[in-house]
Parts: C-alpha cells; sequence; structure tokens
C-alpha cells in the first residue's frame, strides 16, 4: 500500500533472528517501475535504496528515483541525483574545520534571527583523532608514550575545542588521540554494513572529510571522500548532489602469487585504472577472484581509489564480509546482514555479471613484487627497474654517478655522520634511503602484511642483520589491535630489534608528520645537497609530501619496507643484488628473508582473534589519561579566545545576508598564480611543517609563538589567518609566473612594476585586494587531485581567487572550489594556456550574467597591459549541476545551507 513515505508501495517485512523489520524493498520497486534494477551494479542499488527512503518530493524526487533506476539506459552525467548517506565521518585535520565553521554558523544563525538550535548534526557524525601525531621520537621503547605526551602538549587547544563540541553538538562522538586511524576504525568497528534505525533497516553509507574514506567499500559500504564544507552540509541535512556516474567493472580472475601482497596487487590496479582513465567513476569489482582475496586484502585496494581517480572502488557484501565482522567482534550483525543483502540483490552472485558502463580485466596471477614512485602512486615500479629510474630521476649528475655503481653501499665514506637509535657513524650517498615507515591504514589494517614485516624482521634478526643507521624507521598502526597481536606473535619483539617500534597510531608518515630527520643526516643532505629517498607503506608519495628534503619517495608493503631499510638504499636490485651481509659476511638476499604465504596465514589464524577487537574497542570513545584531564568551556556557543593561535573565528559568513546579492563580476582580473599538470591539495593547501621563513612562521612569531611552538599547518587549520598566509606554499610548488621558482612565489604587478616584483604569493594576493583587483589561477590538467583539503579551495578565497581556469580538475577539488564560491573553468578540449599563448601577464574579465547555466560556454579576454593586444578564448564551466549553481551564486555551501536554516522560521 503506498503512503507518504512509501509513495510507490515497496516497504516490505523481513524476518531476522531479532524479529520483523521493514526495508524498502528493491525487488518489489523492481515490480512495479518496469526497470532492469536487479542488473544494476550493486554500487547503484545501494543509492537507488537510499533514494526509494527519502523519496519526498523535496529532498529526493521521483524523477530521480526513477532516474537512477533506469541508470542503464541514461548517459553519465546526463541527470544529477541527490544521496543521502546513513552517517559521516571525519578526522581531525579536516574536521576541526568544520567544526569550527559549525560553531561560527550557530552565531551567524543568531545573527540573521534565526534558531542556533538547528545548527546540529541531524545525521551520526564520528570524529577520529588521528592526524595530529608526528614522530618526534623512534626506535627506542617509550616513543610511543612521548610522542602522545608531544601531541597533547601541541594541540591542546584544539582537544579542548572538540572536547567543547562533542558536548555542545548532537549526534557528534569523538574518538580521543591514541585509539587508530579513522578508516582503519571505520572498517573495524564504526560500520555495521547494514543499519537499523526506528525498526527499518537499510544499507550502511557514509561520506568522510578524507579522500580514502573509500576504504569502508572494501566491506560492501558505499562512501567517499568529500571536502569538509560538503559534510557539514549532510550533517545539516543536505543531500549530496551528484551526477549520474559511469560504473567500471573490474573483472578480477586467478589468485595472487606466492610472495606477493595486496600492495602489489593495489599498485598494479592504479597503475591500470590511471592509464585508462575512471576520474569520477564508480569501479566495482566482481570475478572469481574475489575468492580469494580476503576483506583487508580488499580493503587495501578500496582505500587507495583516490590514487587511481575513482569516486569508490566497490567489493559487493559476500561470504567474506561475514568472515571479516566475526573477526572484529561483530558476529551479532552477521544474520541481518546476510538475509538483508541476499533479500536485496547485495550480495555478491558469482554467476551474474552487472550492467557495467565497460568492463576490465585483471589477472591476479600477473601480480608481482613492486614499488611505485618517485613522485605519484600511480607510477608503479617493479623491483629489478627501481634503481634504474632512480638514477634517470636523479637531479643532479653526481648523483647519477654514484648511484650507477649499483650494489650495496661502498666503504668510501663521502660524509661522516652519527645518527640514528645505533649511534654509529656511516656515509650518506645519493639514493639513501633516510625514512622507512610502515605507516597508514591502508596496509596497517591488513594482519597478511604486519604479519610478514614481523616475519622478514626475525629472520633478518637471526642472521645480525640490522637496518642502516641513517634510516628513520617507525611503525604506527591504525588501529591498536595491530599491536595485540604483534605482541602476541613475538613479533613485535623483531620489529623493535630493527628499530621499528610502535611511534603511535595515528597516520603520521603518510600525511608528511614524519618529524624531522635526525640532525647530522639533515645536515649532510643540506651541506651537499644529497638526493635521499623515503620509502613507506602509505597511499600518497606526491613530492615535498613525506619530508621537505626528501625528494624521492615510494610506495611499498610493509615486509618491503623493513627490507629497503635494511639495504639503506633505492640504488640495488632486490631481485638481484644482497640486501646486507649477515654476522658471517655473507651475502643476504631479499629471498633469503622473505616470509612463505603458509607461515604467515598459520599466524594470522593463531594470533589474530575477535577477543582482541572487542576487547579493544569497548572502550574506543574513552581516551588517555591526557584526554580526559582536559578541562573545555562550557556553552552552546563557543567562547572565541582573541589570543588563540589555533583557533579563530572565520570570516566566511560575516558578511552574510538572508538574501544573497550576485557574485561580483571578475573583470581586469590577474593571474596569481600559473602552474602545469598534476597540481595537487598538497601543492595548493598548507601542510607540513611551518618554517619561520614563511608568511606563517613570521605571523606566528610577531604572536609572540616561539619557533619550537609553531607546530604543524595541519594542527592550525582552525586559524585561518595562519593558513591563508601558507596557501600555495608548499616548498616544491613551481609558479611558472615566477619562473618555475619552488616554493610558493609569484609575480606582483602594478603601475610601476611592468615587469613584475618577485614576492610570496600571499605579500602579492594581499597586496591585489588592497588595491581591490580580483584574481585567477590558470592550471594545467588533474588540478586538485590527491586530499581533500578544504583548505585548499578557503585558502583561494582569503587570497582574493574568484575563479581558476585548468584543462582539468579532480573531483573533490572542483566540488570545494564551488562550495567557497570559487567558480572552477576548463579550456575547451584540445586547448591549454599554451594553444591560447597566454603568460599570466594579462589582465583577464570573464563574461557572466546574473545567472549561470550549468555546463555554459564562457567568454574569457585576456589583455598584454604592455601591448594592448587582445586574446579572446572560451572555456567550460565546471559548474555542473543547479544544485552547485544555486551554490556558487549564494557565495557557497555554508552561507547556502545558513540562509535556509535561518530563513525557515
Amino acid at each position: 500500500m503506498k503512503t507518504a513515505k512509501d509513495p510507490f508501495g515497496v516497504v516490505r517485512r523481513l524476518d531476522t533472528v531479532d524479529g520483523k523489520v521493514s526495508f524498502y524493498s528493491l525487488r518489489a520497486f523492481e515490480e512495479k517501475a518496469g526497470l532492469p534494477v536487479s542488473n544494476l551494479p550493486k554500487s547503484l542499488l545501494v543509492l537507488l535504496e537510499a533514494a526509494l527512503r527519502h523519496l519526498d518530493g523535496y529532498t529526493v524526487s521521483e524523477k530521480e528515483v526513477l532516474a537512477l533506476a533506469g541508470w542503464a539506459s541514461s548517459p553519465p552525467g546526463s541527470m544529477e541525483v541527490p544521496f543521502m548517506p546513513a552517517r559521516v565521518v571525519l578526522q581531525d585535520f579536516t574536521g576541526v574545520p568544520a567544526v569550527v565553521d559549525l560553531a561560527a554558523m550557530r552565531e551567524a544563525c543568531i545573527r540573521l534571527e534565526g534558531d542556533p538550535e538547528r545548527i546540529n548534526p541531524l545525521v551520526p557524525c564520528d570524529f577520529v583523532v588521528d592526524h595530529s601525531l608526528q614522530v618526534d621520537f623512534y626506535a627506542s621503547p617509550d616513543a610511543l608514550r612521548k610522542n602522545l605526551d608531544m601531541e597533547f602538549l601541541r594541540n591542546h587547544e584544539r582537544y579542548a575545542f572538540l572536547k567543547w563540541g562533542q558536548k555542545a553538538f548532537r549526534n557528534f562522538r569523538v574518538v580521543p588521540p591514541g585509539t587508530g586511524i579513522v578508516h582503519q576504525v571505520n572498517l573495524e568497528y564504526l560500520s555495521p554494513v547494514v543499519q537499523k534505525k526506528e525498526g527499518t533497516v537499510y544499507p550502511d553509507s557514509l561520506v568522510g572529510t578524507d579522500s580514502h574514506t573509500t576504504m569502508i567499500n572494501g566491506i560492501g559500504v558505499a562512501g567517499w571522500g568529500v571536502g569538509g564544507i560538503e559534510a557539514e552540509a549532510v550533517m545539516l541535512g543536505q543531500p549530496i548532489n551528484m551526477q549520474l556516474p559511469q560504473v567500471t567493472g573490474v573483472r578480477l580472475d586467478g589468485k595472487l602469487p606466492n610472495g606477493t601482497t595486496a600492495t602489489d596487487l593495489v599498485l598494479r590496479i592504479t597503475e591500470m585504472l590511471r592509464q585508462i582513465g575512471v576520474v569520477n567513476d564508480f569501479v566495482e569489482f566482481f570475478g572469481s577472484g574475489l575468492d580469494s582475496l580476503s576483506l583487508p586484502d580488499r580493503a587495501t585496494v578500496a582505500n587507495m581509489a583516490p590514487e587511481f581517480g575513482a569516486t569508490m572502488a566497490f567489493f559487493p557484501v559476500d561470504g567474506k564480509t561475514l568472515d571479516y565482522l566475526r573477526l572484529t567482534g561483530r558476529e551479532n550483525a552477521c544474520d541481518l546482514v546476510e538475509r538483508y543483502c541476499k533479500e536485496q540483490g547485495l550480495w555478491r552472485d558469482e554467476g551474474s555479471v552487472p550492467a557495467f558502463s565497460r568492463i576490465l580485466s585483471l589477472d591476479l596471477q600477473s601480480i608481482e613484487p613492486c614499488l611505485a614512485g618517485p613522485k605519484r602512486p600511480q607510477d608503479r615500479l617493479s623491483l629489478s627497474v627501481a634503481p634504474l629510474e632512480w638514477r634517470n630521476g636523479a637531479d643532479d649528475a653526481e648523483s647519477q654517478e654514484m648511484v650507477s655503481e649499483g650494489g650495496c653501499f661502498s666503504e668510501q665514506q663521502k660524509i661522516n655522520i652519527s645518527s640514528g637509535p645505533l649511534n654509529s657513524s656511516a656515509s650518506l650517498l645519493p639514493g639513501a634511503v633516510v625514512i622507512a615507515a610502515i605507516t597508514s591504514c591502508t596496509n596497517t589494517s591488513n594482519p597478511s602484511v604486519m604479519i610478514a614485516a614481523g616475519l622478514l624482521a626475525r629472520a633478518a634478526r637471526e642472521r645480525g642483520i640490522t637496518v642502516k643507521p641513517w634510516v628513520k624507521t617507525s611503525l604506527a598502526p591504525g588501529s591498536r589491535v595491530v599491536t595485540d597481536y604483534l605482541d602476541r606473535s613475538g613479533l613485535s619483539d623483531d620489529l623493535d630489534a630493527l628499530g621499528f617500534a610502535t611511534v603511535g597510531y595515528g597516520c603520521t608518515t603518510c600525511i608528511g608528520n614524519s618529524g624531522p630527520l635526525p640532525e647530522a643526516v639533515s645536515a649532510a643532505i643540506e651541506s651537499e645537497n644529497i638526493q635521499v629517498c623515503a620509502v613507506l607503506s602509505g597511499n600518497r608519495n606526491f613530492e615535498g609530501r613525506i619530508h621537505p628534503q626528501v625528494r624521492a619517495s615510494y610506495l611499498a608493503s610493509p615486509p618491503l619496507v623493513v627490507a629497503y631499510a635494511i639495504a639503506g638504499t633505492m640504488s640495488i636490485d632486490m631481485t638481484r643484488d644482497p640486501v646486507a651481509f649477515d654476522r658471517e659476511g655473507a651475502p643476504v638476499y631479499l629471498r633469503d628473508l622473505w616470509p612463505g604465504d603458509e607461515e604467515i596465514r598459520r599466524l594470522a589464524e593463531e594470533y589474530v582473534s575477535a577477543e582482541m577487537f572487542s576487547r579493544r574497542y569497548s572502550d574506543v570513545f574513552t581516551g588517555t589519561e591526557q584526554w580526559n584531564a582536559i578541562e573545555i568551556p562550557e556553552g552552546d556557543l563557543y567562547a572565541w579566545e582573541a589570543a588563540s593561535t589555533y583557533i579563530r573565528k572565520p570570516p566566511f559568513l560575516e558578511q552574510v545576508t538572508l538574501v544573497a546579492d550576485p557574485p561580483a563580476k571578475i573583470e581586469n582580473a590577474r593571474c596569481l598564480a600559473f602552474f602545469g599538470d598534476s597540481v595537487t591539495t598538497d601543492h595548493i593547501s598548507p601542510a607540513g611543517a611551518i618554517k619561520p621563513s614563511q608568511p606563517a612562521g613570521l605571523y606566528l612569531a610577531s604572536l609572540g609563538v616561539r619557533r619550537e611552538e609553531f607546530n604543524s599547518f595541519g594542527s592550525r587549520r582552525g586559524n585561518h589567518e595562519v593558513m591563508v598566509r601558507g596557501t600555495f606554499g608548499n616548498i616544491r610548488v613551481r609558479n611558472r609566473l615566477a619562473g618555475g621558482t619552488e616554493g610558493g612565489f609569484t609575480l606582483h604587478f602594478s603601475q610601476d612594476t611592468a615587469d613584475g616584483e618577485l614576492m610570496t604569493i600571499y605579500e602579492a594576493a594581499m597586496l591585489y585586494k588592497a588595491a581591490r583587483v580580483p584574481l585567477v589561477v590558470i592550471a594545467g590538467k588533474d588540478y586538485g587531485m590527491g586530499s581533500s583539503r578544504d583548505w585548499a579551495a578557503k585558502g583561494c578565497l582569503l587570497l582574493g581567487v574568484r575563479a581558476v581556469i585548468a584543462c582539468s580538475f579532480e573531483r573533490i577539488h572542483r566540488s570545494n572550489l564551488i562550495g567557497m564560491g570559487i567558480l572552477p573553468l576548463e579550456f575547451i578540449e584540445g586547448e591549454s594556456a599554451y594553444t591560447n599563448r597566454l603568460t599570466g601577464r594579462e589582465y583577464f574579465t570573464i563574461s557572466m550574467t546574473d545567472t549561470l547555466v550549468p555546463g555554459c560556454r564562457l567568454d574569457v579576454r585576456a589583455i598584454d597591459p604592455q601591448t594592448g593586444s587582445e586574446k579572446m578564448f572560451s572555456v567550460r564551466c565546471r559548474i555542473d549541476t543547479p544544485v552547485e549553481a544555486d551554490c556558487y551564486m549564494n557565495g557557497g555551501i555554508l552561507p547556502s545551507v545558513l540562509r535556509k536554516i535561518a530563513g525557515r522560521q
């Protein structure tokens, strides 16, 4: 029977061990709509179910439901559809600014005579503090305690603010520091796979303020990363509006060969899908090869969906999902998950292939041990090719000559150092591995690769082999359970002996929180300009991300991280050269140390138990002694401290009125920065350590903050004054307007400086702002690839950037630009800044009206101020949907949502 909440009359009852529950039946809808719903990819079925459940004629219309159901006959991008996720997850780097914005929205709502109580999360939100841990101490038994103490010392004010938010906002839980990484906690604990609310069951789904939210796709849950500003809108009851996606099916056949890992698999998939092009696609895996992949293997692949450009990397629910739920202490969920998913057609059916947009195939037997680097995750290298690629990529002739010698480091000393936990002298040569980090939920969530790393360390220890003294080693699991099974198996002792002591539970090196190198190593690199490397079990290795002194970074499985720490160099062929010499002086090869698959499986079955997960997650919201000792301010409105250098009231809503004015015209704008291809959010958004010589460092120093208390940009994301000064300040960003100079510089043009004056981007932007000159950024392909960093858009807005003209945009960053009221424009296909002979020295005027049609073409006039010559070219407006157009016309998501809430009396 049709009802107001069930217009199609598809609500049915399902028997479970806990009694009957209601659900929105996709089978019943298929019969009533007469559309081939059962042939849809499983990932789309999750969106369709959510649309049916939220169908109200306002948030979701019948037309949109039918568009999803008829996806197979609709071209990708032909229509936008809303998605209402079941929940939101946040991490602290992107999450703190989101909570700061919500606190500011409450005040703005009062100013607009609205009800501030409406500024409250309407869906469950889990905030996991995992991004603030830095590796200051390592290779010692007390490294974990010391790093945690330093974390609380640096971030006390931020953490007090988060504790206030946990108390002030409903539906908002905080997983305190020292617990784990958001995606691993989400996978191991937060997700029930099937949700139950008020007697109705439905698929779990989410968005997260981190691009690697896709890790949850490995357990059959739909979810992906969004910017914090989009997440805030979802938290306040707004849908995610997205175009109908293309769904690429990837058939996996066979099984991984002995000696290979899920890391090797995901690096091959990343390489393959980047070459083919799956940006904005849903990627869904199927085929008999899934039977041989454990759920942690699948989660490793799903984690890196952003690296191959996909919105999701979805693995449907099957028996492996149930096995994992039992292993992680959630056996009570298994009956509902199995019954519901089978009834809804969400269960993986080996005998059928959904109607994908296209199908790609990969034979798992073809996977080989590999790395990816030195600057991009998609640049996969077999172990035998890695030293050759390093030599070819070395920045100077001396590095290439030294690397070409091959083999282990020679006895010939270049620079004497005495550093590291071993306190021994050695020589630092080009190609030296100075950071070896077992890090990131990508791999620490997978017991097989963690046990493999421990077994390799054990084999090395038994032969008297250790790591080179210049290597900074670290182990940062994404869950305390990892420590439990490594301790129980005795492998912690072996890893500790090689310097891989646990440094904490957080993202650390993967996000650039690798901490300082030993002073002697750092000085040697600086004095001789030595090209050094990092090897990490992370998911990103963009230039300048891992450490400012490290030019080349390689992604690898945890056991390979240990192997490269032993070798101490990228210059050897791991398949042919010895990685070390044992205590007898005999050469030891990687094959001598590498553990067998059967031994890894045996230890995993013996030492990884459901009891560990149940015990560790029973107090996941409790926190440490340091956390519980933090005093918090009272009240539903946050008491902003004028002297704070961490949490400042943001300026984004100060001028917002109930009725929006049309965006100001972009006339006679100047180019602030002129970039090439693959400019990442790491290049744009402030990240890593704050240097005293940077505008942000000078600002903090002017407030009396001591250099040792600067902390990182990530920890100060709640202070817009710091963040705007660091935007485009990455030490490796190259602005072609400034002649390719590295480090966030540009040319400022004025009436008195026709040739331009070289200065920092922040300084130039402030001069332009004082003169009321609008700004544009010009870029090449894949602008904004990388993490979903809000400040890559927020910082641009505060600098005065009104539009970005690029050859193409990465999905999340394009959305974030719109969310901050910045216009994303694309050169017409086949055109670029170069085909249009742009130099960045021109005045730019963009033709616009008071209304904006999604996807329309706009004309741009560029005038050379010296010659007066004029260039005209067209661009495509990358505001793709009516909702995005409305958002832009309102000045961004925050003003748009605020007006809706404050105006709804």
